[in-house]
């Protein structure tokens, strides 16, 4: 687990002003990696780092008489236009990459002003997905989200016998991840309207989003190697925002024996900043407690049950086609935090591997949809609205059961603690739009 250096003096100020002002996601002591290029050009996509409302160019800075000149110490793996290789590359790299960027961007660096070329501003940049993701698996790791949905389909047995001794999880589709921003059509699929009735093809009625933590794995682990507790830490490079769109209705009728597949597989929204584990370091909290709970073994240290959450407020709001229209702000359907967790990130690295399964730079976990215990930090409208039952309402003419075309979805994300800088995560969003024609035109028989 990285540990707090100098890189987290909240007192540092960087030579990008804007970083040093209050709220900003992007302060110094962040330094979160995306993979961008220039608004509207065919530039070949690069990595750069966050610092205030700019991005740093570091294919750019590698090219730079300064960087030439100083010698300056960046892996070639950056020059590069995934994360992948950099990610494989290990905690060392990780850490003293990050010392010399926040050396860099340091107010007083021999670099202020002399590197104007290598910012670009963050309003006109365009995002591609931070890594080439190998493989996607989503875990079901908020005991409160699991509560909440079973209570709609079994009130007198939530939880299934299973849920508090494994790290439920289920394999996702890589192939449909995109990046924030990306329009997500409504998708189509199998659904029983009742139990009287046959099922049919049809467009989903019931869209949902799920309001996530994205995990990506940094370094891999060889096939038949587990990785060990205390050591799972150590694979993990950093942290996202995800959305794991969810229909609903064509869930419902699929998901027997087997779990989820068209229900969730047609898209995934992830933001563009990966913010690095060392970056956590000062917002680090102990696992979710629960009376009389038995960890086994595998699952189990002192360093895990002591550190090894992490305090990170997670929001979402919804912004329909009106309220734009009408100059009306988002509105807030729930604030939760990642501490809330049942699993932490090392447990599900721990499980993920305990069969000898082999995880590689560039996989992506999901945490699942991270509810909290309270009535208004719920992360999916169908627990807000109790299954449809129950519309929210979201502005003075307007409610929602579920998603209707031309909403906008929202996901952000901030850590603060006293004695620290607060950083934040980058937005993470999506605007639902009409489903595409069906392939045949016999949809419904």
């Amino acid at each position: 687990m990285p540990l707090l250096n100098e890189t987290h003096d909240p007192n540092s100020m960087s030579w990008v002003e804007t970083a040093n002002e209050q709220g900003s996601p992007f302060p110094l002591q962040n330094l979160p990696y995306a993979v961008f290029r220039s608004s509207g050009t065919d530039e070949t996509f690069r990595i750069g780092v966050g610092i205030g409302d700019k991005i740093l160019d570091l294919t750019a800075l590698g090219r730079s008489e300064s960087a030439r000149t100083s010698r300056l110490n960046i892996p070639d793996s950056l020059y590069a236009s995934t994360l992948n290789n950099f990610m494989a590359e290990g905690e060392a790299i990780w850490s003293s990459t990050r010392s010399t960027l926040f050396e860099l961007l340091r107010q007083g660096s021999s670099y202020d002003g002399k590197v104007p070329d290598c910012l670009i501003e963050q309003s006109k940049a365009e995002y591609a997905l931070p890594a080439t993701i190998m493989d996607y698996t989503d875990f079901y790791a908020s005991i409160d989200h699991a509560t909440n949905i079973g209570k709609l389909f079994r009130p007198d047995n939530p939880l299934m016998p299973n849920y508090e001794w494994v790290p439920i999880a289920y394999h996702g589709r890589s192939s449909s991840i995109v990046v924030s921003g990306e329009p997500i059509v409504r998708p189509r699929g199998q659904i029983r309207p009742s139990i009287d009735a046959p099922p049919h093809v049809s467009v989903s009625e019931k869209l949902d989003y799920e309001m996530e933590v994205g995990l990506f794995v940094g370094m891999g682990n060889q096939r038949n190697v587990p990785v060990s507790i205390d050591e799972a830490e150590q694979h993990l490079f950093g942290v996202c925002l995800l959305n794991d769109w969810s229909a609903r209705d064509i869930q419902a009728w699929e998901y027997q024996p087997l779990g989820p597949f068209l229900g969730k597989n047609f898209a995934t929204t992830i933001s563009p900043w990966i913010v690095t584990m060392e970056a956590l370091a000062p917002f680090r909290t102990p696992m979710k407690e629960a009376e009389g709970r038995t960890i086994l073994p595998y699952l189990n240290s002192d360093r895990e049950e002591a550190n090894c959450g992490i305090d990170m407020y997670l929001d979402v709001s919804i912004h329909s086609v009106k309220m734009k229209g009408d100059g009306l702000p988002p509105k807030r359907l729930g604030l939760s935090n990642f501490k809330y967790s049942y699993w932490t990130p090392a447990q599900m690295v721990a499980h993920h591997t305990v069969n000898g399964c082999n995880l590689r730079a560039g996989d992506l976990f999901g945490s699942g949809t991270m509810s909290g215990p309270g009535a208004d930090q719920t992360g999916a409208l169908i627990e807000v609205t109790q299954g449809g039952k129950l519309p929210v309402q979201i502005s003075n003419t307007e409610s929602r059961s579920f998603l209707e075309d031309g909403d906008t979805v929202f996901l952000s994300a901030w850590c603060e603690r006293d004695g620290y800088r607060t950083i934040g995560f980058g937005e993470c969003n999506g605007t639902i739009i009409s489903a595409a024609e069906p392939v045949d035109s016999k949809e419904g028989g």
